[in-house]
């Protein structure tokens, strides 16, 4: 059973900074997909980007390409979230997802969440 344990969020100004990270343990943490997704208040949830397994690349949102990256720490099975020049329209809740295949649509693991909010 794979368990996803988020950190990191918090309040910031626009054009500031955050760096989420997410704790990952009940599996090997490099052969695992490992995805970042959101949810502003009163919308659906969507997907910031995710990271192929065995050292691959990542992938992001059009609406984040450029701002954010996705980095891994195999030694402290920690997944990253390296957040740049934050927009107000950044604010929400922050999930990090776990996969076996990062083809498989359906996340099944998810942590709790942290909150980010970006003030003007």
């Amino acid at each position: 059973q794979v368990q996803l344990v988020e950190s990191g969020g918090g309040s910031v100004r626009a054009g500031g900074s955050l760096r989420l990270s997410c704790d990952v343990s009940g599996w090997t943490f490099r052969l695992l997909c490992m995805g970042w997704f959101r949810q502003a208040p009163g919308k659906e949830r969507e997907e910031v980007g995710y990271s192929y397994p065995r050292g691959g690349s990542s992938v992001y949102s059009d609406s984040v390409r450029g701002r954010f990256t996705i980095s891994r720490d195999s030694a402290e099975n920690t997944l990253y979230l390296q957040m740049n020049s934050l927009k107000p329209e950044d604010t929400g809740m922050y999930y990090c997802a776990a996969n076996y295949d990062c083809y498989y649509g359906d996340w099944p693991y998810w942590g709790q969440g942290t909150q980010v909010i970006v003030s003007s």
